[in-house]
């Protein structure tokens, strides 16, 4: 495989970044700004499951990362990235929210990246299209090892088909059918691989999503399964903080449920599941100490939970911060609205 090299300076060293594909710059810096300069557009990788070179105030140590599967939520939206995507909103109950902020996260030391063979160079190049919001080159590349075995093809696979499901130009049949699609992708993944915390995660998301097409009661109906699913995704990696997040989501749904969709929870279980506000603040608060402002979502609902709790000036002071937040997705610049909006309400 040829590899070409091109250079760029930053405070702390001069980096030969090798390009393996035309669309993968592993490029990873300390000050994510300056990487931006002068090169629009370029994006962060997964750096787990590579051989890294890290350059320090001691030199340059190597060293192999072994957990694969850090980058695993949504995707980002660059000025390079022509993707006109719409936050997804569910009817009823439930909903995973859209995700479209792991893409974006900062790492903190200056590496080097380099593949290892040919399975690290398809994964790389997933996770740059996916980092970058190009779903409609990732998903055709992903498909051609829909009949893998790998649970790190198909977890990606699921994810990319329910990012395509959810693009403004997919037909609602189209749509529908991604959606079926996803969910059986990670079925396998799980199936294949119950160790991954990726396959739990993206399982429990598409399980959530075909409930969207199977009506209340078989939305209800898998609600426990799904909550599993995330837990076990916790219990496997429990520094990821979207898990966390999406577990904080599945709480607050269930507190603040209609009256008729208890209803008909009474009617599928005998103990329906319930949930309180104080344990959804739990799962927001702990999501945020894994990862300080990870995610502009998670200090929405933190400010929105205060605000069902009844404690205004909590309320007020995490919904400030979410419409502080740098928007650098659609998704953030819907939380800013949002955020303004309950605030007025909330001095008003």
């Amino acid at each position: 495989m040829v590899c070409y090299f091109a250079t760029f300076r930053t405070d702390q060293a001069i980096l030969n970044v090798p390009r393996l594909y035309p669309y993968s710059w592993h490029l990873v810096i300390s000050d994510f700004d300056k990487a931006l300069l002068g090169m629009a557009g370029v994006t962060f990788l997964r750096y787990a499951g590579q051989t890294v070179l890290r350059v320090t105030g001691n030199g340059i140590n190597k060293f192999r990362e072994q957990n694969r599967q850090f980058f695993t939520a949504a995707r980002k939206t660059t000025p390079s990235c022509n993707i006109n995507c719409k936050i997804r909103r569910a009817a009823f109950l439930f909903s995973i929210p859209y995700l479209s902020h792991e893409a974006y996260k900062r790492v903190h030391s200056t590496t080097i990246v380099h593949a290892l063979d040919k399975a690290e160079d398809v994964l790389e190049q997933a996770d740059y299209l996916y980092s970058c919001g190009e779903t409609e080159k990732l998903y055709p590349l992903l498909l051609r090892y829909q009949n893998s075995n790998d649970a790190e093809y198909l977890w990606r696979l699921a994810r990319a088909s329910r990012d395509l499901s959810l693009l403004s130009n997919i037909t609602a049949e189209e749509k529908k059918r991604l959606t079926f699609e996803a969910f059986e992708y990670a079925k396998k993944a799980l199936e294949n691989n119950e160790a991954s915390f990726a396959a739990h995660k993206w399982y429990a998301v598409c399980l959530s999503d075909i409930g969207d097409y199977e009506g209340v009661k078989v939305k209800i109906g898998n609600s426990y399964i799904i909550k599993e699913h995330l837990e076990r995704a916790i219990e496997l990696n429990p520094k990821d903080a979207t898990s966390i997040h999406i577990m904080g989501h599945w709480c607050f749904a269930f507190a603040e449920l209609p009256w008729y969709q208890r209803k008909v929870a009474a009617m599928i279980f005998a103990s329906p599941p319930t949930a309180t506000y104080e344990e959804a603040l739990a799962f927001f608060l702990k999501a945020e100490e894994v990862d300080p402002n990870f995610y502009s979502k998670n200090l929405l609902m933190l400010g929105k939970t205060y605000m069902a709790m009844k404690d205004k000036e909590s309320a007020v002071q995490w919904l400030s911060k979410a419409r502080d937040y740098t928007p650098h997705t659609e998704e953030d610049k819907e939380v800013n609205k949002e955020a303004v909006e309950l605030l007025k309400n909330l001095i008003a």
